[in-house]
């Protein structure tokens, strides 16, 4: 079982650092190797996503990535800025399918912005369509406006677009994920106003034939963001389009407390993934030692049961992290009166002494 090792900029390093001593301690004989990647790449090799990076990512069977970019590359041209590097990885390896489970962990519930009553036991499976939709549609660009309400001026251009089988095999990976859970999805869309997501809506419906025993239901996005604050507990698994996803699924992660409690996975048809937490870069707090590792703990679980095969060892370290926090050990993210504040490293050692 080999695993491309990416941690990264900003924060990446120290979490990483802390799940690969986590995996270590499993004695799964797992082959780890590690690569720059994202602003760290562009200092050392002038591309976010080396071809060395991407060779590695190619033969492994799974990814365990940390976060990518830093103030400091927003000058660089768009293909050079170390966000590319994940962009590159979702399109060169066909990671179509992103999970975000989005879990409140009875110890932290306190920590959420809501009322304890709407979140205690919440558990929602958001599945976001990762290599379409606006972020890779053609054409875009900038270009001198022919029409509209200032001919003659610039403007710039993206285009929203999905096709049938984009769409058929992401609501499939919903459905599937919804017979295992509470049998129940909510597609997001925006079919009132885009043909795009109209047509989302129609592919998803004809796909919802084959899966009768799971409960359908559609919500425009705008619904879906006010849903999830008010009565958040009603979701099981949502599936929707890429931007909608990625705006969504980051405002459900503060109803579990902190961003630095959710990990992610992005799989292809084969089940090779790329794993990593939700949150990003945290280039403010890099090298402080303060950042929190149980997101990408967490992420490596889900690498192990998603990729690996090796779902006992994934129970094995969820637990553990539920063993943590239980003791009442808190990264300053997740702190509050009367818990015990902790460090990225001392953690990590936490959790690695749980599971031993």
């Amino acid at each position: 079982m080999k695993i491309a090792v990416l941690p990264g900029d900003g924060i990446g390093p120290e979490i990483v650092a802390e799940a690969v001593k986590v995996l270590e301690v499993l004695g799964l004989g797992l082959e780890m190797e590690s690569a720059p990647v994202g602003g760290a790449a562009y200092e050392a090799a002038g591309h976010p996503l080396p071809e060395a990076t991407l060779k590695l990512a190619r033969e492994s069977d799974a990814i365990l990535f940390g976060a990518v970019g830093d103030w400091k590359y927003d000058t660089l041209d768009r293909p050079l800025r170390p966000e590319q590097a994940i962009l590159g990885l979702r399109k060169a390896l066909g990671l179509f399918a992103n999970f975000r489970p989005a879990i409140c962990y009875e110890q932290l519930v306190g920590a959420s912005s809501l009322k304890p009553e709407l979140v205690a036991g919440l558990d929602i499976l958001i599945i976001r369509e990762l290599t379409g939709d606006i972020y890779f549609g053609q054409p875009r660009g900038r270009r001198t406006a022919e029409d509209g309400p200032f001919p003659g001026s610039e403007e710039a251009f993206d285009t929203m677009r999905y096709s049938r089988p984009e769409i058929e095999r992401i609501a499939r990976v919903a459905f599937e994920a919804a017979r295992k859970r509470n049998k129940k999805v909510t597609s997001v869309d925006k079919a009132n106003v885009l043909e795009t997501f109209q047509f989302w809506k129609d592919v998803v419906t004809e796909v919802h034939k084959d899966y009768p025993d799971v409960q359908l239901e559609h919500m425009y996005v705008d619904n879906a963001a006010m849903q999830l604050v008010k009565a958040p507990k009603a979701f099981d698994v949502i599936v929707t389009g890429n931007m909608f996803g990625d705006i969504l699924s980051d405002e459900a992660s503060m109803l579990t407390g902190s961003i630095g409690m959710l990990p992610s996975a992005s799989l292809n048809d084969r089940k090779q993934g790329l794993y990593e937490p939700s949150h990003g870069s945290a280039p403010d707090i890099a090298g402080k030692g303060v950042a929190n590792p149980l997101a990408t703990i967490l992420s490596a679980a889900m690498m192990l049961r998603f990729s690996l095969g090796q779902a006992e060892a994934a129970d094995r370290i969820e637990a553990a992290v539920k063993a943590v926090l239980a003791q009442g050990l808190r990264t300053p993210d997740i702190w509050s009166e009367g818990t015990t504040k902790v460090g990225t490293q001392q953690m990590g050692d936490a959790v690695v002494n749980a599971l031993r």
